[in-house]
């Protein structure tokens, strides 16, 4: 027995040695292989994303996914925010939790975290490099990078043992790598039009991609939705037998938006349900669509109270108070007044010019605007044009997939019917708006996670 003890050690111990190679190249390795992220046009089907080479690869793995509890989040947009609420919760209440979210803003590592703790450069490269000889036998049918990164997430949070994963979809929902998952509850954020050359031109389209992830006899809980939505929602639920509630309907829950002299304009919500009461509590995220995003995470953590999680209220709402949630309406310097939101869509540019009314006063506002070339262009113009009073358009420079600003300045003067500037990287843009504004002007970078997480970069050095 004692010699099998050792054994099981020493087998631990080889396996976390230092890695065959440095962090660089193993990300190097990685970035080699497809990444549709950095793609304009994708086929959205079972032969790009294909699960079957997912579940090939995570079995070659041990099936880590099999001995996960998680939490599975689909949705439009919210995702990482709904996300980030309920992992931090579960977290003030004792828990081990594991959160996989994506993009990333700054640092790949920023996708897998246990506790708001990034994976170390060293523990990545060794998964990198354990999954490196099992790729290379895999030629007829080569796993991309979102299925492989997804994969050492999963690997990861269980050799951590965490007691809780939350994970974000990639892309759509059904064919998503993550959506090899048996969750113990899903939920679902927002829906509207984004991806559409991949998932639909229209919101139904749209609703049932995303509902892929409902499972046989498992809760989904989702936000409100446009009825169009719901309906496919609700239609997609009953035939996978999936037990689908709606914040609003099935499960009691308002907001409301509040203005104090000590806390300025808020939001507070309230969610009601046998096992929990939550009361006026404060959003602690900026804007009214956090309030939905906050309402699904108590939800949710509604949920796995009743699959035996001890949850407690009180730590859990001292948990949410604290939260951080980087490239979301986050002020990263003050004199000028710089603001980075990673909106990507036209609903979260209007989610975004609403909460940048409600909640920071300004004389003037400059947009810096760069986006993906497969957005709805037109849509997102047509926000913008509700609160800037100046626009430049730019590209993020690791953005294969940006737009041309000179395009996107086309699309606005003609939506817009006003003039904007045009630069050919986001220095020259912050350069020209920060010589355009007053201490009591702002300046607003979004469009993109690329072009937040340059900003934040260009603001670091």
């Amino acid at each position: 027995m004692v010699t099998a003890t050792r054994s099981k050690a020493v087998r631990r111990a080889t396996s976390r040695k230092k890695p065959a190679r440095t962090y660089d190249s193993a990300l190097k390795y990685l970035f080699s292989h497809t990444d549709y992220e950095q793609m304009l046009r994708v086929r959205y089907n079972r032969d790009t994303f294909s699960l079957n080479r997912m579940h090939k690869l995570l079995k070659k793995l041990g099936d880590p996914h099999k001995k996960l509890r998680a939490v599975h989040i689909a949705g439009t947009k919210g995702k990482g925010s709904t996300a980030t609420m309920l992992a931090t919760m579960l977290q003030a209440c004792g828990y081990k939790v594991g959160l996989y979210t994506s993009p990333h803003i700054c640092d790949i590592r920023e996708r897998i975290t246990i506790n708001r703790t990034l994976i170390t450069q060293v523990e990545l490269a060794r998964l990198i490099c354990r999954v490196e000889p099992l790729l290379a036998k895999m030629t007829d049918d080569k796993p991309t990078f979102f299925e492989i990164f997804t994969a050492l997430a999963f690997c990861y949070f269980v050799e951590q043992g965490v007691d809780i994963a939350v994970v974000e979809c990639g892309l759509g929902g059904r064919l998503d790598s993550t959506n090899v998952l048996q969750p113990l509850v899903a939920g679902l954020t927002s829906l509207s039009m984004d991806h559409m050359h991949q998932l639909g031109n229209t919101l139904p389209e749209i609703a049932a991609e995303k509902a892929g992830i409902f499972k046989k006899n498992t809760p989904a809980v989702s936000v409100p939705q446009a009825p169009e939505a719901k309906r496919v929602l609700r239609r997609v639920a009953k035939d996978t037998a999936a037990n689908l509630m709606f914040t609003g309907d099935e499960i009691e829950f308002s907001y409301r938006v509040e203005s104090s002299r000590r806390d300025g304009c808020h939001t507070r919500v309230c969610l009601t349900t046998p096992q929990s009461r939550f009361e006026h509590l404060p959003v602690p995220l900026l804007g009214e669509h956090q309030a939905l995003n906050c309402g699904l995470a108590l939800a949710l953590l509604d949920q796995l109270k009743l699959k035996g999680m001890k949850i407690d209220d009180q730590a859990a709402m001292q948990g949410l108070a604290g939260i951080y949630l980087p490239g979301r309406m986050e002020m990263i310097r003050e004199d000028p007044r710089v603001l980075v939101d990673g909106a990507h869509n036209a609903a979260s540019v209007q989610a975004l010019m609403r909460a940048i009314g409600q909640h920071i006063p300004y004389d003037s506002m400059v947009v810096i605007f760069g986006c993906a070339a497969d957005k709805d262009i037109h849509g997102m113009m047509e926000q913008i044009a509700t609160g800037a009073d100046k626009v430049i358009f730019t590209r993020a420079a690791n953005n294969p997939r940006a737009a041309n600003p000179r395009d996107l300045a086309e699309v606005y003067e003609e939506r817009a019917g006003r003039v904007a500037q045009v630069t050919e990287t986001l220095a020259d843009a912050v350069r020209i708006a920060t010589s355009a504004v007053s201490r009591e002007d702002l300046i607003c970078v979004t469009g993109s996670f690329y072009l937040v997480g340059e900003m934040k970069m260009l603001m670091a050095n």
